[in-house]
């Protein structure tokens, strides 16, 4: 395993592997290993109630609710560091073969809850930063012993960052948070919030094979060269993606986007339809009755709703340039459709359509659209009203 490691002090982060062991404890796991309390982040193995032997990789820190000048008083933190202020950018280490499961998260040992943040969208990090949540977010984990919410927050330049969802939980719900974090691998964030809600809604420690039914479909087409090559049938491949997590994360990418050119190529204007490879590129190309071709843009809602109960969309990509913080946000040139999913709050995979051109700018970057994408109804359900107009 080849992962970087700080020097802490033994002594200031002994409390914080006590938690998680005990923590592990409260759950039924039997502890296998664990590292040097003097070395960050911690690794630890053990073996579950169910008998599965499991790992983590835990980048654990204390939150607590000191009074900061300037900061509002009812705010909970951690902040993210290992010693070094060096402005460098730190990566966040994931199993490339998930054996090991990463834990990015703070442990409130005043208040006797854990606040986990998502590893990929912090990935890589600096330190340090400070992961804020408030006293009601505390309170609702005390109540329910597991749940989830939304973090917002504005660089230091005033330009919106990705919504983030954090979940929280008591010790009692330690195992389900690390098959969690396994399962919410690389998943988009309305996703990881309909995810946590499962969770909740069970009331278990335990993550059960059938929850990947409500963020991947019960069945996927696999090509013939796929089966021939592997020398299974398609209903044995579908068996092993859903007997093992790491083939479920690889597949949950796609989902979305193979659900919806599964609708179009229904459509019998739709005259062709086909799939984008490359970062950076939109993610379908379709031509409507043989028109030039016109390219979609496919984005989950966030699970969470405005109180009118209209869906939204975080409308960025997780990274900018340094140098440009507009950079982040999406220009109306880039594709000419935006497809919203949405699977996260209705849990069916249902679509609704805008042309970008139609849709609200940005109000500090000059020719980019809105993060902030309220789909209202200026959205249709209809593809082929907004392919009529992209066209004309």
């Amino acid at each position: 395993m080849i992962y970087k490691t700080y020097s802490v002090s033994r002594r200031h982060k002994q409390p914080l592997l006590d938690f998680i062991l005990s923590s592990l404890n409260s759950c039924g796991c039997a502890i296998l290993h664990c590292s040097s309390t003097d070395e960050a982040p911690f690794r630890i193995t053990f073996e579950a109630p169910d008998g599965e032997r499991m790992g983590i990789i835990a980048y654990a820190f204390f939150a607590n609710s000191k009074r900061t000048q300037n900061r509002p008083l009812d705010e909970h933190r951690f902040q993210v560091k290992y010693g070094v202020n060096d402005g460098q950018l730190h990566e966040i280490w994931q199993d490339p073969f998930d054996l090991y499961t990463t834990l990015f998260f703070g442990v409130h040992l005043e208040r006797g809850i854990f606040v986990g943040a998502d590893p990929s969208l912090h990935n890589p990090t600096r330190f340090f930063i400070s992961i804020e949540f408030k006293e009601h977010n505390v309170s609702e984990v005390l109540e329910r012993k597991w749940t989830s919410w939304e973090r917002e927050k504005r660089s230091r330049e005033g330009f919106d960052e990705p919504i983030e969802v954090l979940v929280g939980g008591l010790p009692e719900y330690f195992l389900s948070y690390i098959r969690f974090e396994r399962a919410a691998k690389g998943l988009d964030q309305g996703h990881r919030a309909l995810l946590a809600d499962k969770i909740g809604e069970l009331k278990s420690i335990a993550l059960p094979q059938s929850l990947i039914e409500y963020i991947a479909p019960s069945q996927l087409p696999v090509p013939h060269a796929v089966a021939e090559e592997f020398e299974l049938s398609p209903n044995e491949i579908l068996d092993l993606i859903q007997s093992a997590p790491r083939l479920k994360m690889a597949v949950r990418g796609w989902v979305a986007e193979a659900h919806l050119q599964k609708y179009l190529l229904t459509l019998p204007d739709v005259t062709e339809c086909l799939p984008i490879k490359g970062d950076g590129k939109p993610d379908l190309e379709i031509r409507y009755r043989g028109s030039h071709p016109l390219y979609i843009e496919c984005k989950n809602v966030l699970r969470k709703t405005y109180s009118d109960g209209l869906p939204r969309v975080d409308f960025q990509k997780t990274r900018a340039s340094k140098s440009d913080p507009c950079s982040r946000y999406y220009k109306p040139e880039e594709f000419d459709v935006v497809a919203a999913c949405l699977h996260p709050c209705t849990e069916r995979w249902e679509y609704l359509f805008n042309l970008t051109r139609e849709m609200a700018s940005h109000p500090k970057c000059k020719d980019r659209l809105s993060n902030n994408v309220r789909v209202d109804g200026r959205w249709s359900s209809d593809p082929l009203l907004v392919f009529a107009k992209a066209v004309a």
